[in-house]
């Protein structure tokens, strides 16, 4: 029987020992409370009581950052979540320098968020989200590289406002967009004026071009009206008709 028995622990033993581990697995094995190396993957032994084995996945991880209470370089509060994408690619750094690295890299993230964000006024942080992303990154990324951790990509999802601040951004854009439509008038006006000052001066050098004109003039009025219009009729106007009239009798 004391055969069997030990016959028994030994095949238990024996199966615990081995151990598998997937393609996006490694295995951290400490001996006797020191670290050994890093197995897997695939099928390893552990001996057991002798030897420990810490599983660490390298897949990359999606953490939500929670929503964080930024005071902006111009004193408006805002609320303002993130999402991060890291990896393990050091499992031995990742389980000796660190505690619990997912905890630890979401509390180093929330507190870089607010950090890199408070020293940005609201408008940038509407409208240069891609580089306030790269700026926090980069900075997560260098700070967990001595727990061997690669942060790949850090993306601002919301950056929520109260609603009177709503409405004063409504208000700033409602005007800005009248003080574009008069700069754009005024643009208008400004060329009309530089053609019209042009023409003015072809018309004053050619005497018949302006009697012309008159003339075109009244042909568009009566071709456009059944109503009859007077128009008074300038003297060298008649002139300028008769010494046309002559040139054509002569040609």
């Amino acid at each position: 029987m004391a055969f069997l028995y030990a016959l028994a622990i030994l095949l238990f033993l024996l199966f615990i020992s081995f151990r598998i581990l997937r393609e996006y697995e490694r295995g951290v094995i400490f001996m006797l409370g020191r670290f050994w190396k890093v197995k897997g993957p695939g099928l390893i032994i552990v001996v057991p009581i002798i030897q420990q084995m810490v599983r660490v996945d390298l897949r990359t991880i999606v953490m939500d950052v929670p929503s964080q209470d930024v005071i902006s370089r111009d004193n408006v509060s805002v609320k303002v979540n993130a999402v991060i994408y890291f990896r393990v690619i050091d499992p031995e750094r990742a389980i000796i320098q660190v505690e619990n690295f997912d905890m630890a890299t979401s509390q180093l993230a929330q507190t870089t968020l607010r950090s890199v964000l408070g020293q940005h006024e609201l408008d940038e942080m509407l409208s240069e989200r891609d580089k306030l992303n790269v700026d926090i990154q980069q900075i997560l990324d260098k700070q967990t590289d001595t727990w061997g951790i690669k942060v790949s990509n850090v993306e601002i999802k919301h950056v929520d406002l109260d609603e009177s601040m709503i409405r004063a951004i409504a208000r700033q854009a409602e005007a800005e967009r009248m003080r574009r439509a008069k700069v754009i008038n005024a643009e208008g006006e400004l060329q009309a004026s530089e053609k019209l000052s042009q023409a003015a001066a072809v018309l004053a050098r050619e005497r018949n071009a302006i009697t012309l004109r008159y003339l075109q003039t009244m042909l568009d009025l009566s071709s456009e009206r059944n109503s009859t219009v007077v128009f008074p009729v300038p003297i060298d106007l008649l002139e300028t008709v008769g010494k046309l009239a002559e040139k054509v009798k002569g040609a």
